[in-house]
């Protein structure tokens, strides 16, 4: 029996849809008083192993608010858990053994499954039995760069000025690294396919570093590895490059069905760049939110006009919520997007 499209599944696929879907980046999280209750009795690790917790967390923002995508509750750092890397978070990501060795990439080369996958294939399976129907579940993973700049770094960074001095001074084993990421990635997201995900995303949170000949060299063949490998699963492949301006044309020749956009270009700017052949993501400053009510829709309304009319537009964030927004914000922001787009007579395609 054929069924229409969730507005967000529909939008990644460039189909006409009824509103313009929305849904926030870090939108399971901290900004939210009953995730914080959570955390005032678990660490976050324990949060991100736990499949009740994480399916709990990643619920969390779907009750409160009328969001067209839940995203899996879970750490781009997931599938790197139990490589013997000595993970842990404070409150970002550390790696208390860095790889900054050609022997040391080598030796972590032999590893080439992802990590964290029993966890998160059972949250997956209880987060999907619970969200409503037209609610659908996108899942994620690490884009190779930017998993490889936290490996050798060892912690967050500005710059990464460790990580990107390897890619320099040892090209053989940088290249070794970001191909064996790119197995851990295209595993991973294979694995939460199969528990049950309804669409993918690439972060790609450190891409910006890097000019455009370096993005062009170091991240797009892996990236390309990994997006074609997932293709055979009939999934939406989404890909987000922060700060990633210089970088939209050569991210628009990847196979994706969305590329995320995030604030500081204009939608209409990133449209022109790409093409008509992509959805887009995006990208409302996640700072807009702290604005008063007639600036905050006044941001919200510039966002919708640079999009423009056509249906291959899925609102976001154009960067993860910050931990200090007031959840009504939010709120007016979902509830303006769908009144504003809403398209009072509406059929749709189904499949």
């Amino acid at each position: 029996m054929s069924e229409t499209l969730p507005p967000f599944l529909a939008a990644c696929r460039r189909l006409p849809v009824p509103h313009t879907p929305i849904w926030i980046m870090r939108q399971a999280g901290r900004y939210l008083p009953e995730y914080r209750a959570l955390r005032e009795k678990h660490d976050f690790l324990t949060l991100m192993r736990t499949p009740e917790l994480a399916a709990e967390v990643t619920l969390q923002p779907i009750r409160r608010f009328a969001l067209d995508a839940a995203i899996l509750f879970a750490d781009i750092m997931t599938p790197l858990d139990g490589l013997d890397l000595g993970l842990r978070f404070a409150p970002g990501p550390v790696i208390e053994r860095p790889l900054r060795t050609a022997a040391a990439v080598e030796a972590f080369a032999a590893h080439r499954g992802a990590g964290g996958v029993e966890s998160v294939d059972q949250a997956i399976r209880l987060v999907r039995e619970r969200l409503p129907r037209e609610v659908p579940l996108i899942c994620f993973a690490g884009a190779p760069f930017t998993l490889f700049c936290y490996l050798v770094e060892g912690r967050a960074s500005k710059h990464f000025p460790t990580a990107r001095a390897f890619l320099y001074a040892e090209p053989a084993a940088s290249a070794l690294l970001l191909d064996v990421l790119a197995d851990i990635a295209i595993a991973y997201l294979e694995a939460q396919a199969r528990a049950g995900a309804q669409a993918l995303m690439l972060f790609d949170s450190w891409a910006g570093l890097l000019a455009r000949d370096e993005y062009a060299r170091v991240c797009l063949p892996p990236m390309r590895k990994v997006l074609a490998a997932v293709g055979h699963l009939g999934l939406p492949r989404i890909y987000f490059p922060l700060d990633g301006a210089p970088l939209l044309a050569d991210a628009a020749t990847l196979p994706v069905e969305v590329l995320g956009v995030d604030w500081r270009t204009p939608l209409s700017r990133a449209r022109e760049i790409v093409g008509p052949t992509l959805a887009l993501q995006g990208n409302l400053d996640p700072m807009a939110l702290f604005a008063d009510d007639a600036e905050l829709d006044r941001r919200i309304d510039r966002v919708l006009e640079e999009a423009g009319s056509g249906p291959a537009h899925i609102f976001n964030l154009g960067h993860g919520i910050e931990a200090t927004t007031d959840p009504d914000k939010v709120a007016r922001l979902v509830d303006r997007v769908h009144r504003a787009t809403a398209v009072p007579t509406f059929a749709q395609s189904t499949v």
